[in-house]
């Protein structure tokens, strides 16, 4: 297997953009070569991830850039449609198939309408009525329950992703931080979640260049290594659920991990799954950025903030950036590629060079997830 790099990254941003996911995906990979400098017939291989884009947006987006005949792929894997993407574009460079290979994600949920998404049907607990927002307050009551945490310490995730994303111009609050007491007060979605410990829908796309050393020293391009890219499916279980450890993302770190001969220790930059403020709790305890149980605390006491012991979501993760399920996962690669060549603006992490990102999704009967994609990046 070869080593592969990250040399470059597009993320024009996300909002209600109301574009769809085809134009905006041109958007991300028009700007991705012209700031790498590579020409159309020089990718080799070109993956989307999409959810709700439609048939074949992948090749619409390469053809509208001037990219066809080359293998080209649309990827849907729930939220983690992004990060598949990106891990087939990986696997590509790693093996051999392509020296360039470019990986983009996109989505318009704006033209959905409001309220939470919609899940596929043919489910027994989507037929049942089960929604996300529903089913991580189950997860956030649990937690709160059997950790004796009271729901105000959700409130701190909020309050801090959205600081991030203040001063991250590809946010969607990208102007719009919020004191504790605006959470607080905000109303209620689902008990105990409120408005703001949920993440906007909302529109974008985002694109990464992969490709082999060589490729990147004769361009001129940085250097960003991809130590690791993992995706893994729930494992199927009649049992109850333990709702306050999510199997798969544990999984996958830990294989992502030995991949890359790193523990949680070595972090310097985190961009994981908040869909949810209780998710990053959950999440953040299952990679072993924190005891089971502790998050709460390591959140609140400022250990996972910018300047802290390790910085989670810095980029103001998806409560800020926002969540167009088949481009977030890409988005973050984007962000922690930022971080590691010194260009996050005022959202950089002093002296950042291991970075993981971590993306997980699907409501689907007995798993805790239905797929989870994580990377890790190293300069």
């Amino acid at each position: 297997m070869r080593k592969v790099y990250v040399a470059g990254a597009s993320s024009p941003g996300f909002g209600k953009l109301g574009r769809d996911a085809v134009s905006l995906g041109v958007e991300a990979v028009s700007s991705l070569l012209d700031s790498t400098g590579v020409a159309s017939a020089d990718v080799d291989y070109g993956v989307a991830g999409t959810l709700y884009g439609g048939s074949l947006v992948g090749q619409r987006i390469f053809q509208g850039i001037g990219v066809s005949g080359q293998p080209i792929f649309t990827v849907e894997n729930a939220c983690a449609s992004g990060a598949s993407a990106v891990h087939l574009a990986w696997q590509a460079v790693a093996t051999g198939s392509a020296d360039i290979a470019i990986a983009v994600g996109a989505e318009n949920l704006t033209s959905m309408g409001a309220g939470p998404l919609k899940l596929t049907t043919r489910d027994i607990e989507v037929d049942l009525g089960v929604v996300m927002p529903a089913t991580y307050a189950m997860r956030a009551q649990r937690y709160l329950h059997d950790f004796g945490v009271d729901a105000s310490a959700l409130s701190h995730v909020s309050v801090k992703n959205r600081r991030n994303g203040a001063t991250n111009p590809r946010a969607h609050f990208g102007d719009r931080a919020v004191t504790f007491d605006e959470v607080e007060e905000s109303r209620l979605i689902a008990d105990p979640l409120r408005l703001f410990h949920c993440c906007p829908s909302n529109d974008g796309a985002a694109a990464v260049l992969l490709c082999t050393a060589e490729v990147a020293q004769a361009l001129g391009l940085p250097q960003v290594e991809m130590l690791a890219s993992v995706v893994r499916s729930g494992v199927f279980r009649t049992s109850a659920k333990d709702m306050t450890w999510p199997d798969i993302t544990y999984r996958a770190a830990s294989a992502a991990f030995e991949a890359a001969g790193l523990k949680a220790g070595d972090l310097d930059v985190v961009e994981l799954h908040d869909a949810f403020t209780i998710a990053e709790f959950l999440h953040s305890e299952a990679m072993g950025l924190a005891e089971r149980g502790t998050a709460h605390r390591a959140v609140a006491e400022g250990e996972f903030d910018i300047d802290g012991r390790v910085a989670v979501n810095p980029s103001g993760g998806l409560l800020s950036r926002g969540h167009p399920v088949g481009a977030t996962g890409v988005a973050q690669l984007c962000e922690s590629f930022l971080q590691l060549i010194g260009e996050a603006g005022e959202n950089q992490v002093a002296g950042a060079s291991v970075a993981l990102t971590h993306v997980t999704g699907g409501g689907i009967y007995g798993v805790d997830n239905g797929a989870c994609a994580v990377h890790i990046l190293a300069v």
